[in-house]
């Protein structure tokens, strides 16, 4: 276990592997071990890695540096989130360039029934901290935050979140050994017991700049929607938004007027149909389908002769127990794709239900 793990921290610290190559790799072979251990000639061969990533991988010389990572996440009670692992946030897993290894602390499950990612400016305007408060106090309580623990919205969000009885999670752009910003210290060690902090980084890695558009890809794949409060026409909240499109996610803006610069991200995006218009939280339950005193269940008469393939009957068992998001079905043997199919091939057939924000529920009594 211990050294499967300093392995599965060597494969993150390859040079010119990233993520999108590094599961590739995941996929070529058994264990993170099988990797480093196979013949030069062999990863060549691997579609994408050819000889220069297969060399670098062959003479990996830091394994002392991940060994020392692996000692830091047990002293610290860090849980290590493998993209294999059943315990990985799967709403990443249909993302391309997801992290193949996260390092978790907290106390909530990072894969719950609803997340909302909430991102904006650092200097928001009253305006902006009074809607963000609002909006956040009025979602039911299993409704998950997540935000980049940053000044501006992103702090507002999370306090709020713990101030009404909800989870919320922080995704970091540096390791578990600091806090940036260090003002937020005291919130971050509260948000441990309602909810955690979530980062690819390891200990030792400062918040360099280039490392916030790496985080911001998290808080865009992990949720099932994204609300936009206040932004500029450029920053990390467009690239928030643009990611969370571009991961199939329902982003959500909130308008402001026409001259406030600090408004003027949400106005293009609502303008160029990039995000639904969001004035309270009824319209997020509302578009997502989550307000369950409105939510009246549909159901198809069951057909006397209902032929259902094998794979088509692991489907139907995952929902039978209850709805799910696309992303949390993950059927033993079934790829994403299958799985896509599959659903399709129901849907059709009025067997499945799809509702707002790509969760599906078994139609049939």
């Amino acid at each position: 276990m211990y050294e499967d793990l300093i392995f599965k921290i060597a494969l993150t610290q390859i040079p010119q592997v990233g993520p999108v190559h590094a599961r590739t790799l995941i996929n070529a072979f058994q264990t993170s071990a099988d990797i480093f251990k196979a013949p030069v000639k062999q990863l060549e061969k691997i579609e994408g890695i050819g000889s220069i990533r297969a060399r670098n991988i062959k003479h990996f010389q830091h394994f002392a540096r991940c060994e020392k990572e692996a000692k830091f996440i047990v002293k610290h009670e860090i849980h290590p989130l493998f993209i294999s692992d059943q315990s990985y946030p799967s709403r990443l897993l249909h993302c391309a360039d997801a992290p193949i290894l996260l390092f978790y602390k907290g106390t909530c499950d990072v894969q719950p029934k609803r997340i909302l990612s909430v991102v904006g400016t650092r200097s928001p305007t009253t305006y902006g901290k009074q809607q963000c408060e609002n909006i956040i106090s009025q979602l039911p309580e299993n409704v998950l935050i997540v935000s980049g623990l940053a000044m501006g919205i992103d702090t507002i969000a999370h306090h709020c979140a713990l101030k009404s009885g909800k989870q919320t999670i922080g995704i970091m752009a540096h390791g578990h050994d600091r806090i940036y910003p260090y003002e937020n210290k005291k919130l971050a060690n509260q948000m441990l017991s309602q909810g955690g902090l979530l980062t690819e980084f390891t200990s030792g890695s400062i918040p360099d700049r280039e490392n916030f558009p790496k985080r911001n890809r998290i808080i865009a794949g992990m949720c099932d929607a994204i609300l936009v409060i206040e932004t500029g026409i450029k920053g990390g909240s467009m690239i928030s938004a643009d990611l969370a499109n571009g991961y199939n996610r329902d982003v959500f803006a909130l308008p402001g007027r026409t001259l406030d610069a600090k408004s003027e991200g949400c106005n293009q995006l609502i303008k160029q149909n990039k995000a639904q218009l969001i004035c309270h939280a009824d319209d997020i339950l509302n578009a997502m389908n989550w307000d369950e005193k409105k939510v009246s269940r549909k159901t198809i008469q069951k057909e006397l002769f209902v032929t259902l393939s094998e794979d088509e009957k692991l489907i139907r068992e995952y929902l039978l127990e209850e709805e799910k998001h696309i992303d949390q079905l993950r059927p033993p043997g079934l790829t994403p794709g299958k799985v896509a199919a599959l659903l399709l091939t129901l849907e059709l057939n009025g067997m499945v239900e799809v509702l707002p924000g790509k969760i599906y529920r078994w139609n049939i009594t």
